[in-house]
């Protein structure tokens, strides 16, 4: 697979980057890189623009392409799968999250969510009305990691175009394939090329420069605390998204349904090899029901095989390359000196980590502090709900959080104390729909939504204008 960088539809010609399959080490396609002057070059074709959209051709656009997205699952989970070592089913979930994002961006274009202010409510009042619209901004910049390769991109365009923002999309350079198939798909759609300019290249020519351009309105950026953080440091007066990951608990309260639980706990922690900022790092389970919970989840485990992620029998992949799978099994073992126990698993073989089970994890343990991006299930136990809470806060990040358990107080309590963006009950912490607001606070972000509803509001600005009524 031949792919390239594209300013604003026109193909770059330069150096090739090759992208190779975390699993067999085979390289599964090469992208051309794009430089400083394909970076200026995309701006200038943005702001300079071409046909002003309206809502019914961003519409169109949106809607045809998820059209395309469903007759092209296949050939994008391929993609997905080869470059990034997921699982072939989780590549072809991912495929059906993507449509439903162009879904909800496409019927989200056709509405007006303006608002309307008498002015006459008041002794000052007049007789006039105050009305309120959107304006799309003049360019976004969107930077996306590797652990989504399709949606995480979807996420971040879908909702610019439907606003009629144009979008340069930096994607990240181990699984750019799939970003940039889906850039070739939305030039189908219809897209005007001026609105989508696609460039993989080098940080300090592509992405730094854009961050700090002035020009560029506003920066959407998912990735890790330290580069989002850089980012907000350098990118000077202007919107920024942070999207910056998790660690993640799921609480097992004693009243919790076990079944429910121990399913939970697995699906949340080694869907997508545990990959997902909102993927189970944390299992916090009551002191009373600890054993059978642990001896449930060890047979549990047992069921997610890894290997071939292009075997459709695998259900755990490999993580994204060699060094991130050397860095969960060092985190597993230096628990293990700090007194934790592993119970299934903990053995890798090239970039496969496989899903291990992990007791008697020290609350002080790098595992549970940092955030460990694969598919961990480390166990930590907690006497009561005061504990639950401390603990599950005890970390410098806030995204999500699941709790099991069939008390309403239990359940209020955690969802008024817990320091998250998201409190899910009886379900994983990553559950949500694409169109409901989605981010968190503290290391995980700075508080600003995403999903397509909150993200179009980002790529706009009010405007109001006020009339003799």
């Amino acid at each position: 697979m031949k792919l390239t960088s594209y300013v604003a539809g026109v193909p770059v010609t330069a150096a090739v980057h090759e992208v190779k399959s975390p699993y067999d080490n085979r390289v599964v396609g090469t992208v051309t890189l794009a430089n400083a002057s394909h970076a200026s070059a995309a701006v200038e074709a943005a702001l300079k623009g071409g046909k002003k959209l309206t809502r019914y051709d961003r519409f169109s656009i949106l809607d045809k392409a998820r059209q395309l997205i469903v007759e092209r699952k296949e050939s994008f989970a391929q993609t997905i799968s080869a470059e990034s070592g997921l699982a072939i089913r989780e590549a072809l979930y991912e495929t059906g999250r993507a449509h439903d994002v162009l879904m909800f961006a496409a019927m989200e274009s056709l509405k007006d969510d303006g608002q309307i202010f008498s002015c006459d409510i008041s002794p000052t009042g007049k007789a006039r009305k105050i009305f309120t619209t959107r304006e799309a901004v003049s360019l976004a910049l969107c930077i996306t990691p590797f652990n989504h390769p399709l949606n995480q991109v979807v996420h971040k365009l879908a909702p610019a175009l439907a606003v009629g923002t144009p979008v340069i999309l930096k994607p990240s350079e181990k699984t750019p394939l799939t970003a940039i198939m889906l850039t070739e798909l939305l030039y189908e759609a219809g897209l005007p090329h001026y609105m989508l300019s696609t460039l993989l290249g080098p940080t300090a020519e592509i992405a730094e420069p854009l961050v700090k351009d002035p020009r560029v309105d506003i920066v959407s950026f998912t990735g890790s605390v330290a580069v989002g953080k850089k980012i907000a440091g350098m990118a000077g007066y202007k919107k920024v998204i942070l999207e910056l990951g998790g660690n993640d608990p799921v609480i097992i309260m004693e009243d919790a349904d076990m079944d429910m639980a121990v399913y939970l706990a697995a699906e949340g922690a080694y869907r997508n090899s545990g990959q997902r900022c909102t993927a189970v790092k944390r299992i916090l389970v009551h002191e009373k029901i600890a054993e059978e919970f642990t001896q449930r989840l060890v047979e549990k485990t047992k069921e997610y095989t890894c290997g071939d992620p292009s075997n459709p029998e695998t259900r755990v992949g490999t993580v994204i390359d060699e060094a991130a799978a050397v860095y969960l099994e060092n985190v597993v073992k230096k628990s293990v000196e700090q007194g934790a126990k592993i119970l299934i698993g903990g053995k890798r073989k090239g970039a496969i980590m496989e899903p291990t089970v992990i007791s008697n994890v020290p609350r002080n343990a790098d595992m549970v502090v940092h955030e460990s991006f694969g598919p961990l299930a480390p166990i930590l136990t907690f006497k009561d709900i005061d504990d639950a809470i401390a603990l599950s806060n005890s970390t410098a990040y806030g995204l999500s959080s699941g709790i099991v358990t069939n008390n309403m107080s239990y359940a209020l309590r955690f969802i008024k104390e817990l320091k998250v963006g998201t409190v899910n009950i009886n379900e994983v912490p990553g559950y949500r729909i694409e169109s409901s607001p989605f981010g968190g606070i503290k290391d995980s972000g700075l508080g600003i939504k995403e999903g397509v509803i909150e993200a179009m509001k980002c790529f706009t600005f009010v405007k109001t204008f006020s009339l003799p009524w």
